[in-house]
């Protein structure tokens, strides 16, 4: 295998889209303060801060103070789950038009979420009511509030993501979104809770989305300790121009992101993944869907 630069080289300026630092219902490791500060190990250039129960640009305004000094700017967002009302305009248009970056359509109020049973999820510390959040009805099509939430993430130029909801009801909110005039859309580990395979995600970035997979579950110190082969393996089918590696961490007990970045893109390198190729996957595309940079970037070997 070719000699390389050292891996903490190659993922400077890289972008976290995926972070579940606290505070959180579940137990977290870390919190928003502590993830900026982890990310300047590696220069980042931004991390977006997740919660599965409320908006996190909330926190991040009372916690400014304390990310003053840090290098590494904290983007928030909201998920639209029941604990925020669900498919709740009302909800986005506060989140965006306080500096929010993303909204993701239900994650665990999903249906998609709520009937699978594999998902391995953290539990909550406290005892936190959750219901089903739709978001299409009995005959497919959309309940109220979706199309007026994708013009609230068009007017801010947001990130829209399609949370946990089912293959067919991703890209129905992609095709709506890309007719609308959403610019950055991602789905997340499609070959997990959401069970999408290669070939859908192949037609979801034809429609402009973004594949995202997260290297928390393929550290091979990790939780869940996938085989880098099999990430590889999509990266291939899907493309690196559409593809986006996130952490997906923060959870109690599981490693810092930027140590499973590193571990997990040497592990790339190792399998034959190029460096321009490792450096769209964990930074440009990225970037470009938290808004860092306003034109997709080119692809690779352009």
């Amino acid at each position: 295998m070719p000699a390389h630069p050292p891996i903490a080289e190659l993922l400077d300026g890289a972008v976290d889209l995926h972070c579940h630092s606290g505070p959180n219902p579940f137990a977290r490791e870390f919190d928003h303060v502590e993830a900026a500060r982890d990310a300047q190990r590696l220069n980042m250039r931004g991390i977006l801060v997740k919660s599965h129960h409320h908006n996190t640009v909330m926190d991040l305004l009372a916690m400014k103070r304390e990310l003053t000094d840090v290098r590494t700017p904290v983007f928030g967002g909201v998920a639209l789950n029941a604990q925020v009302g669900g498919i709740n305009p009302y909800a986005v248009a506060m989140s965006l038009r306080m500096g929010g970056r993303a909204v993701w359509f239900p994650t665990f109020s999903s249906r998609c979420h709520c009937e699978n049973d594999h998902h391995g999820f953290p539990e909550s510390e406290i005892d936190i009511p959750n219901r089903i959040v739709n978001v299409v009805d009995a005959d497919g099509e959309f309940v109220d509030g979706v199309h007026e939430v994708i013009d609230l993430i068009v007017e801010s130029d947001a990130l829209m993501s399609a949370g946990h909801v089912s293959p067919a009801e991703a890209r129905k909110l992609f095709l709506a979104g890309r007719d609308r005039g959403v610019r950055r859309m991602i789905i997340s580990h499609p070959n997990f809770v959401i069970d999408a395979d290669p070939a859908e995600c192949v037609e979801f970035a034809e429609l402009g989305a973004y594949v995202e997979h997260e290297v928390g579950m393929y550290d091979p110190m990790g939780f869940r300790k996938w085989d880098p082969q099999l990430l590889l393996d999509w990266i291939r089918k899907v493309g690196p121009d559409h593809t986006v590696l996130s952490s997906d961490l923060g959870q109690r007990g599981r490693p810092m992101p930027v140590d499973a970045f590193l571990r997990v893109g040497a592990e790339l390198l190792d399998r034959g993944l190029g460096i321009d190729e490792l450096k769209q996957v964990t930074s440009r595309n990225a970037a470009f869907l938290l808004g860092l940079d306003d034109e997709r970037p080119a692809p690779v070997g352009s």
